[in-house]
């Protein structure tokens, strides 16, 4: 079936040891036999994604990626440990086959899990992939129902409470992405002084402390190819930690871009949230809070906050294709996208109550 995830040819300067990771493989897999085949998933812009084939057994390899990284980013072994605890009470985390934090492998900390087949939608639905208005709306529902049920995952059955640091999430990820900001900064790019600034100054307090996933995007989630509705898997997990559930829904709602959104943000759009049926960012937020039953009086500090963070990870990338850590293409626009979204930011604050 076309709409099945697939994996493509490596990007040049992104290969990996063919030799190496067959030895990791078969050390962690006595019963592998031949050569592994390697491709790439084009998707992303942080970590890179291989699949690592022998014959019909299929596995993902993740990488941090090539060049300079940023303390504390792209920590595959917490990724990995954290994918292991919550398993048990989240069913959707793939298995870990193997965790490597041999550096004379790779160069670098990787892990492998194994290979959830399915449908991952991306930008648009695929050709053949035809839903009506009414699957649409039922297809996003049960999407944004697993992030309440993630929510809903008791923190201390996983022993993921123990990264909690208690109360005071959002003012550390005010903080902390503020500063992250700062250190990214690019000449050709605005200084977001005013949207830190009207953060710091609006911060609320936390409204729980829950197992938090921080990326939650329909392209990190997997669908049953039999059954489109039907979700089977749930990836990316290095950011996942405990938190505010709220901020969590803020940042996946700076990646929700509506059909009738303007221009500049339409070209930011990774996931086919415009089509006919999906919900709207709004919608998404009262359905949010009638399924969990949170009260969600206003929604505008989220929302910006989301959108300051994800500016952030484009400008952190960006500042890495300026100064030549990667030749990477698609990073090229990277500078532009955190401009017009300071606009954004700055709009949206004009425009709050709060």
């Amino acid at each position: 079936m076309t709409q099945i995830d697939q994996a493509v040819d490596i990007r040049e300067g992104e290969e990996l040891d063919v030799a190496a990771v067959d030895r990791f493989m078969k050390q962690a897999i006595p019963d592998l036999e031949g050569l592994p085949q390697i491709k790439q998933y084009p998707g992303g812009a942080s970590n890179l994604t291989y699949q690592v084939d022998y014959g019909d057994r299929s596995y993902v390899l993740r990488r941090p990626p090539f060049g300079h990284i940023a303390k504390s980013a792209h920590d595959m072994l917490r990724e990995a440990k954290v994918m292991r605890a919550l398993k048990p009470e989240f069913p959707y985390v793939p298995n870990i086959v193997a965790i490597c934090d041999d550096h004379d492998i790779l160069g670098c900390d990787f892990y492998v899990m194994e290979r959830l087949k399915g449908i991952i939608l991306r930008q648009d639905f695929p050709k053949d992939f035809e839903l009506s208005e009414a699957d649409t709306r039922k297809l996003c529902l049960n999407v944004i129902d697993k992030l309440v049920d993630l929510h809903n995952v008791d923190a201390k059955a996983t022993g993921l409470d123990k990264l909690g640091k208690g109360a005071g999430y959002v003012q550390r990820q005010i903080g902390g992405w503020s500063d992250r900001f700062r250190k990214a900064k690019t000449d050709d790019v605005g200084d977001f002084e005013m949207v830190m600034g009207w953060l710091n100054d609006k911060m609320p307090d936390d409204v729980a402390q829950v197992v938090i996933h921080n990326d939650y995007r329909f392209d990190n989630v997997v669908l049953n190819q039999d059954n489109p509705f039907e979700v089977i898997g749930v990836l990316d997990w290095e950011m996942a930690t405990i938190g505010d559930p709220l901020m969590d829904l803020g940042n996946s709602l700076a990646y929700w871009i509506e059909a009738d959104d303007e221009g500049p943000f339409q070209m930011l759009r990774r996931q086919p949230t415009h089509q006919p049926g999906m919900l709207t960012r709004k919608e998404v937020v009262a359905y949010y809070a009638e399924k969990s039953g949170r009260k969600i009086d206003n929604f505008d500090f989220y929302e910006i906050y989301g959108l300051f963070r994800l500016a952030v990870i484009v400008q952190q990338i960006y500042y890495r294709y300026y100064h030549g850590q990667t030749k990477d293409k698609r990073f090229a626009a990277f500078g532009h996208a955190a401009n017009y979204l300071e606009k954004r930011c700055q709009r949206l604050i004009e425009a709050s109550d709060l």
